[in-house]
């Protein structure tokens, strides 16, 4: 943040404070989970706090996705299906997307944002999984795909006109989007997504990783590798719209882990169907009232 002028430095930490609060029941769950020993019951104490959260959580299980031969009717006999995880993944999801906008001035598809948005946090967890493993808590690598794109919200809603402009600059000069943002705002989404997930109390391992994942001088670590090409994986299938589609002359972000051929690795990472149907289904749900 120290190259930023203070005038836009104010600016986008006005924006920042304008954004919803992020609800304590989901930090409180995220801050039980990190422990090794949660207990279900603890997790499912904290839930049922929460009646849309837990309404929301007993419609995915009882949804036809999973075929369950019989109905769930509690949070505790969720967390016995799921997961201790898949719980804390969709509560946190939920949050996430209760917090975006329906509509923002400067045209940004929020919807096909979302959709971007939970298949590379799904995908990051699943090459963590594959490519990562005891380096990097997967789960955390999902929070980071997740949020990581969440400075453009913040751009949209509070800086719609340059972001307008940054959007425009990215397709008309066949840049990617994070360099348009630089132009036309003086700064790319990184670093006010960064912001946004401090006032949300994240832990600072995600909230470097969310400021830098664009950023070339960054120290590498094993969840920005997981981040950034999982990115890239989601932008290649073309699935959802992060406002920066994929460019031809693009390199996978991170060879020495995953390799220089994009096909060969996704022939590795195996089809996206599942978490693209997770990440649709959710979506759907996480709108609902």
């Amino acid at each position: 943040m120290s190259a930023l002028t203070p005038e836009l430095e104010r600016k986008l930490g006005v924006a920042v404070e304008r954004m919803p609060a992020f609800p304590r029941s989901v930090q409180k769950i995220l801050e039980l989970t990190r422990n090794i020993n949660c207990l279900p019951k603890d997790l499912v104490g904290v839930v049922e706090k929460d009646p849309v959260m837990t309404m929301k959580i007993l419609k995915v299980i009882n949804s036809a996705y999973y075929g369950l031969p019989q109905k769930i009717t509690s949070v505790g006999q969720s967390v016995v299906y799921l997961g201790i995880n898949t719980i804390k993944n969709l509560a946190l999801g939920f949050a996430a997307v209760g917090i975006l906008p329906r509509m923002n001035a400067a045209g940004f598809d929020i919807q096909r944002y979302l959709l971007h948005s939970l298949v590379v946090a799904g995908t990051a967890r699943q090459l963590a999984t594959q490519f990562a493993k005891g380096e990097v808590d997967p789960g955390d690598c999902y929070i980071a795909g997740l949020l990581h794109d969440f400075g453009k919200v913040v751009f949209a809603q509070f800086l719609a006109v340059e972001f307008r402009n940054a959007l425009v600059h990215s397709v008309e000069h066949a840049v990617p989007l994070h360099e348009g943002e630089k132009i036309a705002i003086g700064v790319d989404h990184g670093p006010v997504g960064a912001m946004l997930a401090k006032r949300w109390a994240f832990p600072e391992h995600l909230i470097d990783c969310i400021r830098d994942h664009h950023n070339p001088d960054a120290e590498p670590s094993a969840m920005m590798d997981c981040l950034r090409v999982a990115d890239q994986v989601v932008r290649y299938r073309e699935v959802g719209d992060s406002g920066n589609p994929w460019r031809e002359t693009e390199a996978i972000a991170a060879p020495a882990r995953f390799g220089e051929d994009m096909e060969a690795l996704l022939a590795q990472l195996g089809t996206l169907d599942k978490i693209i149907d997770d990440a649709m289904m959710f979506a759907q749900v996480g709108h609902e009232k």
